[in-house]
Formats: C-alpha cells, sequence, structure tokens
C-alpha cells in the first residue's frame, strides 16, 4: 500500500527555485573549488600526493555512492524532511573541513560533505518538479540547471582567488553562511511529499551502495595503481557482481526503491545513456583542460580558472534559455545539438592544441563546449521526468544522479589513463602530448551520446507525456 503524499495546498513555486537553486550551487560549486587549493593544503598540512587526492575522491566516491539512498530515504521520509537533514550534513561538514588539523581529518569531513550533496542533489529536482505546474516548469528547470552551471563556472575563480587572497580554509566556510541561512527557508518554505513506497529497501539500499562504492572505488584507484592492478580489478570485479545481485532483488522487491521497470521507458534509458556519456567526455576533458593553462602554460590557479570561463560560463547564460526552448523544439533536439557541439569543441581543442596555443584561438571551442553543456542539462532533467509517473521522480532522479556521477568518474579515470600512456607532467610539451591523445576519446564519447538522444521521444510525444507526469501534482 503506498504512502499518499503529504504536501501543502499551495506550493511556493518561487521560494522552492530559489530554495533548491542555492542548495544545488554550493554543491556544484564545493565539487570543482578544492583542486586549485590542493598544492595550498599539501602546504599546511603535509601529506602525500595520494592523501592529497583524497581530499578530492573522498566528496565524489560518497556523492555518488549515496545518491541513489538519498532519493529513496526522501521517498520514504519526506522529501522536504530529508532535504534539511542534508543541508545540515553538508553545512556541518564543511566546518569541520575548515577546522581540519590533519589531511586524514580533511578527507574524512570531504567524505561526510559528499554525503550531505548525495541527500541534496535529486531532491532538488523533485521538489522543484512538484511545485510548478507543466505550463511554466520547462522555464523552471532552465533556471535551476543554469544555476548548477554558474557554480560549476565560479569553481575554479572563487578557489583560485580565495587560496590567493585569504587562505585554503575559506573555500570550505562560504558554504556555512550559505546553509545556516538556507535552513530556516527550507522548513518555513518548501512543501512536503513522499514517494510510493511505504517501507524502505534496506536490502536495495544496501546492495546499491556497497556496488557503487565497489565500482567507483576501482575506478577511482585506477589512476594510481593501473587499470591491472589486483584492488582495481577486484573492486570493480565485487562491485559488479553487487549491482547485479541488486538488480535480480529489485525485480522481486516488495517495496524497490529502483522499479527496473523505469528503464523499460525509451525516455528514461535513452536520457540516461546521453548523460552518461556526457558526463564522461565533458568531465574527464575539464579535468585535464584545466590543468593544462597551470602546467603547460605556467599561469597561476586564479589565471587558469579565468581561461575556463568560455566553456564554464555559459550554462548559466544559455541553460534558462534552453529551459525556455524545451516546450518548444523538444528536449532530444536540444540534447542531441549539445552533445555535438561539446563533441566538437574537444575534437577542435585535440587537433589545435600546443603548449604555447594563443589563448584567443581556443575560445571558440572552449564556448562550444559550455553551450553544449547548456543545451543538455534541463532537457535531460525535463526528459526524465516526462518519462515515469509523478510518486516516481525522487526514485528516476536518484537513479539519473548516481549514472552521470558514475559517468563523470569514470571518464576521469579513462582520460587520465589515455593521458599518462601518451604524456606526462615532466614538460609542458609532454603534458600536451597527453592532453591532445585523451581528448579525441572524450569526443568519440560524446558522439554516442549524440546517437543515445535522439532515441528520446519526439516533442509532441515528450510534451504529452510531461502534461501526464506533472498533471496531477500541479498546483490549482
Amino acid at each position: 500500500m503506498s504512502v499518499p503524499s503529504v504536501r501543502r495546498a499551495r506550493p511556493r513555486p518561487g521560494a522552492t527555485l530559489a530554495i533548491v537553486s542555492a542548495a544545488l550551487f554550493m554543491t556544484a560549486l564545493d565539487n570543482l573549488v578544492v583542486g586549485v587549493a590542493l598544492p595550498s593544503i599539501r602546504a599546511d598540512l603535509g601529506g602525500s600526493l595520494e592523501s592529497l587526492e583524497w581530499t578530492v575522491n573522498a566528496y565524489t566516491l560518497a556523492f555518488a555512492v549515496l545518491l541513489i539512498t538519498g532519493a529513496a530515504l526522501g521517498d520514504r521520509f519526506g522529501r522536504k524532511r530529508m532535504f534539511g537533514v542534508g543541508l545540515v550534513v553538508f553545512t556541518v561538514a564543511s566546518a569541520a573541513a575548515a577546522l581540519a588539523p590533519t589531511i586524514g581529518a580533511l578527507v574524512a569531513a570531504r567524505a561526510v560533505q559528499g554525503a550531505g550533496a548525495a541527500m541534496l542533489a535529486p531532491l532538488t529536482l523533485v521538489l522543484l518538479s512538484e511545485a510548478f505546474p507543466a505550463s511554466r516548469r520547462s522555464a523552471a528547470l532552465g533556471i535551476w540547471a543554469g544555476v548548477s552551471g554558474l557554480g560549476v563556472a565560479l569553481g575554479p575563480v572563487v578557489g583560485g582567488a580565495v587560496v590567493e587572497g585569504i587562505s585554503w580554509q575559506w573555500i570550505f566556510w562560504l558554504n556555512v553562511p550559505i546553509g545556516v541561512a538556507l535552513l530556516p527557508l527550507a522548513v518555513a518554505l518548501l512543501t512536503e511529499s513522499r514517494g510510493p513506497a511505504d517501507r524502505l529497501d534496506v536490502p536495495g539500499l544496501t546492495l546499491a551502495a556497497t556496488g557503487l562504492f565497489g565500482l567507483t572505488f576501482g575506478i577511482v584507484r585506477s589512476q594510481a595503481l593501473g587499470w591491472e592492478h589486483g584492488v582495481v580489478v577486484g573492486s570493480i570485479a565485487a562491485g559488479l557482481a553487487l549491482l547485479v545481485a541488486f538488480l535480480v532483488w529489485e525485480r522481486r522487491a516488495p517495496a524497490p526503491m529502483l522499479p527496473l521497470s523505469l528503464f523499460r521507458a525509451r525516455g528514461f534509458s535513452a536520457t540516461n545513456a546521453a548523460a552518461f556519456a556526457m558526463f564522461f567526455g565533458t568531465f574527464g576533458a575539464i579535468f585535464l583542460l584545466s590543468q593544462f593553462f597551470q602546467t603547460a602554460q605556467g599561469l597561476d590557479p586564479l589565471q587558469a580558472g579565468i581561461r575556463t570561463l568560455p566553456w564554464t560560463a555559459a550554462p548559466m547564460i544559455v541553460s534558462p534559455l534552453a529551459g525556455l526552448l524545451i516546450d518548444r523544439v523538444g528536449a532530444r533536439a536540444l540534447m542531441a545539438t549539445g552533445m555535438l557541439l561539446q563533441g566538437g569543441g574537444l575534437l577542435w581543442l585535440g587537433l589545435a592544441q600546443t603548449p604555447d596555443t594563443p589563448y584567443l584561438s581556443i575560445v571558440v571551442p572552449l564556448m562550444m563546449g559550455g553551450v553544449g553543456m547548456a543545451l543538455v542539462f534541463a532537457p535531460s532533467a525535463s526528459a526524465v521526468l516526462a518519462a515515469v509517473r509523478p510518486e516516481q521522480a525522487g526514485q528516476a532522479s536518484g537513479a539519473t544522479n548516481a549514472i552521470r556521477e558514475v559517468g563523470g568518474v569514470l571518464g576521469v579515470a579513462v582520460l587520465a589513463t589515455v593521458f599518462s600512456a601518451n604524456g606526462s607532467y615532466l614538460t609542458p610539451q609532454a603534458f600536451t602530448d597527453g592532453l591532445t591523445a585523451a581528448l579525441p576519446i572524450a569526443a568519440a564519447v560524446l558522439a554516442v551520446g549524440a546517437l543515445a538522444a535522439l532515441l528520446v521521444p519526439p516533442r509532441q510525444a515528450a510534451t504529452s507525456a510531461q502534461t501526464t507526469v506533472v498533471g496531477d501534482t500541479a498546483p490549482a
């Protein structure tokens, strides 16, 4: 027996958009802000190169592993309630990271931050979808995606500016006042709702979390140990086995946390395939390109962050426009175009890059990548929600976020492996050789993602499905 939704009669669309977008901005910013601070953290806290890498990996690992769990907890115990819990966890962990006396304490705090972010990220989309009627939802999704893009854009810039101007601890202190301000607003203004399950799927949660941990841990460790290392092979194999067991369990679970029937919807499966490909290609490429300006061209962190802005800032400008276009041209056309723009931009960079490449000569392909990202973010969220029933929005959001995060982790690992096989950090030319070998791989994966996007139902079908999805939940 399903639990009926417990919601206010009149949701507050504007307040909901502001609150969930601010929370998403905070988590997106924190995902990228740490990279430029690693040299300063090492100088202050010490630690090996591997331990420094874990200040980034601990967040990514916890975030990717717990996304489905965060969505399931929201469905069972209340999405507004678990959103608040996620805010508290993320804010307290941010303060702990800023106060960390050792590198080990910092890594632990970053893992807790990732857990808090995993509760927040999928619930922002569900809370937003419930607050807006069908006629206004696409525009709201565009703004939501644009704010997320702003966090991505400002991550390297804010990190560089804060580290150079104040200290590395302040990249974490910045989160605290935002979290403290958002919590009472969330309690007062968000609307409570729940998913269809009347009990928590504990075996499913356990299998999903441990399976994703094994898979993601193995991928992350492949950068340091190599793909053939026993730890990597064993971890990935165990993770895949547990995920297969999870799928078997979900087929017969009385209250599954992820109904496999979702994947029978062409729009849901095709959108997730495209999202996986985008995160694989794009974030793997950004990982290397953000280092190119420092390692090959000798710029400082702030200068390097500013030079990535044509790419990373485009989503905050273009995503709201893409949201307005969803109902006019359909998610399929926007997603396929966006994937092709990203792939074309990366291929251009891979063919043209040299250690002394003038910056102005690569602004256009950087902008192609950023505009391409923007054309995928909001339409992919819309396509996923259009493919499922309203009560399945939390499950669908958690699954989609987990799939794309694993894609991002795998993209970084694979492109880093290609980079290492063809180049190194020893000289600017060696770094460029590795970069130009890796970027065409990213472009090829994005091209496959464009083909997947073409399988999303056309505009008429998607619009009809979206009306069905949101019709029962829209306020009068």
